[in-house]
């Protein structure tokens, strides 16, 4: 995944792209940037690894030696960015966010139709926002060459372009990601995420559209291209990747996710005597099912986050389960001899959801439920870069259908979608007993859907349902 931050000012607005893109660390673990500008001293640019450490220590001498009027930053989980061009386009910065599933095709088109060289990435792939830069500079223009990448593109990609004239924002075609637009006197800014600019005085102005492009400046924004009727912004964003202070679509995150652990708190059958969220996102979760419920909200393990706030910064899955363990510290006395009902935002390969379950039996509990906030993951996103995994039979559902399938290779997965069909029954059931909960019960998608208040037309629920 990946977030950034944009800022158009009329005095300098390094103070303000260096808190906003700081604002986009739970979206990132690996690579963040800044690109500024300035008449005087033109573009200026810094990368850094922030693996194993935060973005504000490794950019701390940034924030006192970059000068710019126009700004954007970047928080990346793979390509490091914002990159700096020379193009017929003149000189301009890029980010990107989003997904490249044809990214060999393009190459090879490229390669065959101009004389281009790609630089590889130190993992010998190439860098995606590099990829976008070279599509867009086969325009006679910026904007035309937006629009040409945004067709090439299978998958989904939104872009900022900054040039001396002001930052363009081009949201991805069905708006799948979001992008905010904030302002104050003197400036505007662009973001991913919404609430990023309120500490910093920024109000909100709009939503861009889906496929809508516009250039921010400190005088406003303009559109440049108009939205799209169509669109499928990703639902994943509010169960889990959101952070809880967002707001979507002006849907708040916080809000939609007590909604989903409400509507599960009517459905459910069981008497725990206390209900608990996976920290963090599972915790609205949980709130809203308890007040629904009239069972008490408890917090029976304390997150540990001042020196570990992710639990996949490890690039090895391995590692990164064992520090999702040891980030959790147990309370005993909320958890010796209690039936626990425990909600987590989602299972995806269900490792580290069996060793907290584990970890809560070996502290003392008699019973431990478990909700996840969302559907059974049954595809793999092709539209953004949610995980690591290079196969869908990294989920637990693919790995237990196969059990319960064979070798069939042509499985009919929507039955396993339906939560009235036995097979779906049967296939919660089996991932019960792997993981050693005392029961399994997800989510529904309709109620899901319910509680984010969009008709499902207009969101992405390919993840559980298959659904384009």
């Amino acid at each position: 995944m990946g977030g950034f931050f944009g800022v158009a000012s009329k005095e300098d607005c390094v103070f303000d792209l260096f808190f906003g893109t700081d604002y986009h660390s739970h979206l990132g673990t690996r690579r963040a940037g800044m690109a500024v500008y300035s008449r005087e001293h033109g573009f200026d640019r810094a990368i850094h690894n922030i693996e194993n450490a935060p973005f504000r220590t490794k950019f701390d001498q940034e924030i006192n030696d970059m000068k710019g009027f126009l700004g954007i930053g970047s928080i990346s989980d793979y390509e490091p960015q914002p990159l700096i061009v020379r193009s017929h386009h003149g000189t301009y910065s890029i980010a990107t966010v989003g997904k490249i599933n044809n990214t060999d095709d393009i190459i090879s088109r490229l390669l065959f139709s101009s004389h281009i060289h790609f630089l590889e990435m130190s993992g010998g792939s190439i860098n995606a926002t590099e990829l976008v830069a070279t599509i867009i500079n086969q325009k006679e223009n910026l904007i035309e060459g937006i629009q040409y990448a945004q067709e090439l593109i299978e998958g989904s990609m939104t872009i900022l372009i900054m040039t001396p004239r002001g930052i363009y924002a081009a949201r991805d075609r069905m708006g799948r990601t979001p992008v905010a637009i904030g302002k104050k006197d003197n400036a505007y800014c662009v973001s991913f995420e919404s609430f990023a600019y309120l500490n910093l005085g920024y109000v909100n102005e709009r939503e861009l559209g889906p496929g809508e492009i516009a250039i921010i400046t400190p005088e406003g924004v303009r559109t440049l291209a108009e939205p799209g009727k169509d669109m499928k912004i990703c639902t994943f964003l509010w169960v889990y990747y959101g952070y809880p202070s967002s707001s979507y679509e002006g849907i708040s995150v916080e809000k939609m996710r007590y909604n989903c652990g409400a509507s599960m708190a009517k459905r459910d059958n069981v008497s725990p005597d206390i209900v608990a969220g996976v920290p963090d996102s599972g915790t609205a979760h949980a709130i809203g099912y308890a007040n629904t419920s009239g069972i008490p909200f408890s917090r029976p393990f304390i997150k540990y986050t001042p020196t570990w706030p992710r639990s996949f910064m490890p690039t090895i899955q391995s590692r990164r389960n064992l520090i999702a363990r040891m980030k959790l510290i147990p309370v005993g006395d909320l958890i010796r001899d209690r039936s626990m009902l425990l909600i987590d935002d989602s299972i995806v390969r269900g490792t580290q959801l069996r060793e907290t379950t584990e970890f809560l039996y070996a502290s003392g509990a008699r019973e431990v439920h478990i909700r996840p906030a969302c559907p059974p993951l049954l595809y793999g996103c092709k539209y953004l870069n949610f995980s690591r995994s290079s196969s869908e039979m990294d989920l637990i559902t693919r790995r237990v259908i196969r059990e319960l399938e064979g070798d069939n290779k042509y499985v009919n997965l929507d039955v396993y979608s339906d939560p009235e069909s036995p097979q779906f029954k049967t296939m919660v059931e089996r991932i019960g007993e792997q993981l050693n909960f005392t029961t399994l019960r997800y989510n529904r998608l309709d109620d899901m859907i319910a509680s984010v208040g969009i008709p499902k037309e207009r969101l992405c629920t390919y993840c559980w349902d298959g659904r384009e």
